[in-house]
């Protein structure tokens, strides 16, 4: 199959001068692990500068809201929590609307835990009415076989995102993609609800909170499956970044093609 071309470093249409908001992927995209991918703090300072809308958006749901907001800050990049989206709060936001009073068995990071709680979700561990897996980086064998038991048991199953692996800076990690493959080859189930990227309970959680039309919005990451996806799906400018999960290799077989294409976002400043 031969792919189209994409612009490469370049953007010689001005298509990135046109958006009044930039949606940052984390992980492989702005940070690896503890490290700023290089340029990445010079690029949001630059967003702002020009006067656009910069949100964050991570599919990582193993941390709060809070938790990315006070990472962010530490290392010098002041963001309010407002524009810190993730999968877990978008998450929170659907089931609030399609599962009011339901209890959830979550399988979770005692952060999200508490996030969930906070938004005033019912956390049941023996007999919940449905099943939410997330990123959980404190994952046992005794929470695993217990998914499992709820899951035999026909419970709805919603997941947070579809990530295989998380980028870190000794490269990847078994992400909640896997921990899905494990579950299926136990029970047979595989998540009803995905809302994390690339999926549409994410773009509309996102387009609510900005307010900015998809046409004028640029999802910008390192994978293609999600982050690209999502905007390809979505009616979003999509920019992928070489400095995360997809490479060149990936790019080449893949039917998700991204408008434009970066070796990091450093490369994409003065196209902005």
């Amino acid at each position: 199959m031969v792919m189209r071309m994409v612009e490469y470093n370049s953007d010689p249409l001005g298509r990135l001068r046109e958006m009044r908001c930039f949606v940052l992927d984390l992980d492989g995209t702005l940070y690896l692990g503890n490290r700023w991918i290089d340029g990445a703090l010079a690029f949001v300072k630059k967003l702002r500068a020009e006067g656009r809308r910069v949100v964050v958006l991570t599919n990582n749901s193993s941390h709060s809201r809070s938790a990315y907001r006070e990472k962010l800050q530490r290392r010098g990049l002041p963001v309010s929590q407002e524009d810190i989206l993730t999968s877990g709060r978008a998450t929170i936001a659907y089931l609030h609307k399609n599962h009011p009073s339901k209890s959830v068995f979550l399988l979770g990071t005692d952060e999200l835990q508490e996030e969930f709680s906070e938004a005033g979700l019912k956390i049941e561990e023996d007999r919940p009415d449905l099943v939410v897996t997330a990123f959980d980086t404190s994952l046992t064998y005794k929470r695993l076989s217990l998914v499992c038991r709820h899951l035999r048991a026909g419970l709805p199953f919603v997941a947070t995102h579809p990530d295989l692996n998380c980028p870190t800076e000794d490269g990847p990690i078994p992400d909640v993609g896997s921990i899905h493959a494990l579950i299926e080859a136990s029970t047979g189930r595989r998540p009803d609800v995905i809302i994390g990227k690339p999926e549409r309970g994410v773009v509309d959680y996102l387009l609510r909170k900005t307010g900015i039309p998809s046409a004028q919005t640029v999802m910008v990451g390192d994978r293609l499956y999600t982050d690209i996806a999502m905007g390809v799906r979505h009616g979003l400018l999509s920019v992928l970044v070489l400095s995360g999960e997809s490479g060149t290799e990936e790019l080449a077989a893949s039917e998700v093609q991204p408008t434009l294409v970066f070796d990091s976002v450093k490369q994409m400043i003065p196209w902005i």
